[in-house]
């Protein structure tokens, strides 16, 4: 498991951040409703971005192993919801979210 990590590392990780930054310019886009066009300018520069990284991270690692990395934005919409929209997380996403979190561990590391 260890060794299947540290093969694709850098492509875990760029993917890691593209997730953030696709989810983070989600979010501006939901809150360009209330606060104007520089959000949702924000917005797609990061969703952008995520895009972006998103496709540099397919050179250090398997597809295999990266593209279920990207559920990780159900878990990391979910926190952002709870923090910043102040919405409910229910006994059912944090059991999603467990859910989710494990299968991408299990997927990262079971390369081989």
């Amino acid at each position: 498991m260890i060794e299947s990590i540290q093969k694709n590392k850098k492509g875990i990780l760029l993917m890691l951040v593209s997730s953030i930054c696709v989810c983070v310019g989600q979010l501006l886009w939901k809150l360009s409703a209330t606060h104007g066009l520089i959000f949702m300018l924000a917005g797609f520069v990061l969703y952008g971005a995520g895009a972006l990284i998103m496709i540099i991270a397919y050179k250090f690692g398997k597809l295999s192993v990266l593209q279920p990395m990207l559920s990780l934005n159900y878990v990391l919409s979910i926190v952002l919801a709870a923090f910043v929209l102040h919405e409910a997380v229910t006994l059912y996403k944090v059991i999603g979210v467990i859910v989710i979190t494990c299968g991408v561990i299990m997927i990262a590391g079971g390369d081989e």
